[in-house]
């Protein structure tokens, strides 16, 4: 059964960054495209950045150009980097599979940008 830790969020000003991180336990996870996820105030959870396991990277349009997503596989670590952060970037974020494969989520770590 994979577990999810995710750290790193924080509040931030309007045009900060952050750097979360997600360590996962488990086997083979390198064979999977992990992805980051965030669920705003009342919003349905979404996608925000995926890595697929030969390096490709797909992110939503909300966030290109502003946010990084990369993976440690030996570590089973996966990071997103979070720059020029707006108001509506506030949300806990997740990360899982894409599309998730296993059931449970972790807690996830609160970002919240405002001024």
């Amino acid at each position: 059964q994979v577990q999810f830790v995710e750290s790193g969020g924080g509040l931030v000003q309007p045009g900060g960054s952050l750097r979360l991180s997600c360590a996962a336990s488990g086997s083979g996870l390198s064979q999977y495209t992990m992805g980051w996820y965030r669920q705003g105030p009342g919003k349905q959870r979404e996608l925000v950045a995926s890595a697929k396991t030969g390096g490709i990277r797909n992110y939503a349009e909300f966030v290109k150009g502003r946010f990084t997503i990369s993976r440690d596989n030996a570590k089973n670590t996966y990071y997103l980097q979070m720059n020029n952060l707006i108001p509506d970037d506030t949300a806990v974020y997740y990360c899982n599979g894409v599309p998730p494969p296993w059931p449970y989520w972790g807690q996830g770590t609160q970002v919240t940008v405002s001024s």
